[in-house]
């Protein structure tokens, strides 16, 4: 699928979408991931941006996605990395934020079809690394001779 710029990408239909409740596709050489959750939408970069892990793979907890690596999760709304921390005076626990980490893209719905917009990729962040030229050379398989 071709997108240039700004342009909204056909990914399905919505009956599709909701019935698998995800699906990956590649927009301007970009690894996407397409969530239904809840009654929303939601597309993200397919790679995690802790080591590249597969989020098409992972769970859905509390509106964020789980990482099937090593649990990193992450919020599906704007990408946000969330980690558990711990007082050790009274061993309680929350979640505190990263910061964003995980490239979002803007979802809408028209006429039963979904559409992914690209997100303003100007500002580099942590998982714009797992869809660069680098990252995809270093994982090529060698070719048998």
């Amino acid at each position: 699928m071709a997108s240039d710029g700004n342009t909204s990408v056909l990914i399905g239909t919505m009956d599709d979408i909701i019935q698998r409740t995800r699906i990956t596709t590649l927009i301007q050489g970009r690894e996407v991931v397409v969530f239904y959750h809840k009654g929303e939408f939601y597309a993200m970069d397919m790679r995690c941006y802790h080591a590249g892990g597969p989020l098409h793979l992972g769970d859905i907890e509390a509106m964020c996605i789980i990482c099937p690596w090593h649990k990193y999760k992450i919020t599906l709304t704007d990408g946000e990395g969330l980690y558990e921390a711990c007082n050790p005076s009274d061993f309680s626990t929350k979640w505190c934020s990263k910061g964003v980490k995980q490239r979002t893209h803007l979802v809408h719905v028209e006429n039963g079809n979904v559409y992914v917009t690209l997100s303003d990729l100007s500002s580099p962040i942590d998982s714009d690394y797992y869809q660069s030229e680098k990252f995809k050379e270093s994982v090529k398989v060698p070719q048998r001779k």
